[in-house]
């Protein structure tokens, strides 16, 4: 059996997560079938990151052992033609045997976004969280300063997926907003801003969670100095809201 390494991006917004479930319609199970039509073979893959219902990813890895000899550019084709039309495998390549997505991760970069302008979204409504009231983007990235270092964070994690620890290391907490003018600039573009969060691991709707704290901040309602207090209660109640789930997407995974 040889170990394959697959990179993945889906549009999270019309399948129940990463994770099977019955009767239900989830990213692993489409990429399993298509595995299956392909090969002949029934596998388990193992994702590095278990993104829940609405959540999206641009650069999702997936490992899988199999004895197929289909090289793995042909893989590539071949189960782009199986995938839904919301999925699409970027790459495929054989790696050391017993790799593993989920446990040889080192870090992984998420983002959040949020459209925030009293106008109403067409164009990110899928991707975006809306927010109508103006933001102190200064704030919120002051806010996250306080997120970057290893640290207890207990007060992010929500109930249903606890872990035996909650430290983790957070190597980069940035917040942008994407200036008028700028040369990437898309529609609805001058009205998002953006979180992305480089962490060691990450605790169950942790980032969302960090967004919906320097949201918090943002609004004005809490100092960015809060988010250290936040840290330092190891308490759930203690932090803001845990934003929707469409607004997060997997950027990209290190090994």
């Amino acid at each position: 059996m040889a170990s394959f390494k697959i990179t993945l991006a889906y549009d999270g917004a019309d399948f129940s997560g990463w994770q099977l479930q019955p009767g239900r319609r989830t990213v692993q199970g489409e990429l399993e079938r298509a595995w299956l039509e392909i090969t002949g073979e029934t596998v388990r893959t193992f994702a590095a990151g278990r993104t829940d219902a609405g959540v999206h990813a641009a650069g999702q890895v997936v490992s899988v052992e199999s004895a197929t000899n289909i090289p793995p550019e042909s893989l590539v084709l071949a189960l782009n033609t199986k995938l839904p039309a919301d999925a699409a495998v970027r790459h495929v390549e054989r790696v050391a045997d017993g790799f593993h997505a989920t446990h040889d991760a080192k870090f992984k970069r998420y983002r959040y976004t949020i459209y925030n302008d009293a106008r109403r979204q067409v164009f990110s409504r899928k991707y975006a969280w809306h927010i109508p009231t103006p933001l102190d983007v200064p704030a919120m990235q002051a806010g996250g300063t306080h997120l970057v270092g290893t640290h207890d964070f207990a007060s992010f994690q929500s109930a249903g997926s606890e872990r035996e620890s909650t430290i983790r290391t957070i190597f980069a907490a940035e917040v942008t907003h994407l200036a008028p003018g700028s040369s990437n600039r898309g529609p609805e573009s001058d009205a998002l801003i953006t979180i992305d969060v480089k962490g060691d691991g990450f605790l169950y709707n942790m980032v969302r969670t960090i967004a919906g704290t320097l949201v918090e901040v943002g609004r004005g309602k809490r100092p960015p100095e809060w988010v250290a207090e936040v840290i330092s209660a190891k308490d759930r109640s203690t932090a803001g809201q845990t934003a929707p789930a469409h607004g997060l997407a997997m950027l990209w995974v290190a090994y």
